[in-house]
């Protein structure tokens, strides 16, 4: 991976790096971070925004712009667009529900499949990690004060979903449906609606054990 494309990922993740954050991480001098930061400003990748500190100047913070974001984009996705515009046309609205419907039951299937013989909430949830992380979703799983916080930084199917709500809806109604029993799922932050990620709040309940 060239290390343009490293730096991309790395944003994507994090959200924003300072020149010097991705100098440590890739052990390079400050100045030679910022000029390939810079460099994917000049293309459109990259923006920045600059935060005031209490001593000396301020920071500068740089996060991905729109074309950046595309930069992840699914190559496929158009196609996908197209062909849900073209199952609108032939089968009208209700046709389209019921194709977003079995795409549901499909996932739903394989993703308990893959679950089988796990009982444990954090179990259940590390697999599903590694599920979305394969199909391209950037997955991360943070352990906070209430419960878990599942973090998508990325959203393969995001154009798709988009122009089909019942897409992510049904995404959503995934994990609620797998987890039934043993913590609530909520929706808190999505790519969609213009959030840089989508994060489900994951709280356990009384009787589940983490």
């Amino acid at each position: 991976m060239k290390t343009a494309d490293k730096i991309l990922h790395i944003i994507k993740k994090e959200g924003t790096v300072t020149a010097k954050q991705l100098a440590e991480q890739f052990s390079i001098t400050t100045m030679g971070a910022r000029q390939h930061l810079q460099s994917l400003e000049d293309d459109g990748l990259l923006k920045f925004y600059d935060v005031k500190v209490k001593v000396g100047r301020p920071t500068r913070h740089w996060t991905l712009t729109a074309q950046g974001h595309e930069h992840f984009v699914d190559r496929h996705s158009e196609l996908t667009v197209q062909m849900i515009d073209a199952v609108e046309t032939v089968f009208g609205s209700d046709g389209l529900k019921k194709i977003a419907e079995e795409r549901e039951v499909q996932t739903l299937h394989a993703y308990q499949k893959a679950l089988e013989g796990s009982s444990s909430l954090v179990d259940k949830l590390n697999i599903l990690v590694e599920l979305r992380e394969k199909e391209g979703y950037m997955v991360e799983l943070e352990a906070v004060d209430n419960g878990f916080l599942l973090i998508e930084n990325h959203c393969p199917i995001c154009r798709a979903a988009t122009r089909c709500p019942a897409l992510c809806q049904s995404e959503l109604h995934i994990f609620q449906t797998l987890l039934k029993g043993q913590c609530t799922v909520e929706r808190k932050d999505h790519i969609v609606s213009g959030q840089r990620r989508c994060t489900y709040q994951i709280r356990p309940t009384l009787t589940s054990q983490k």
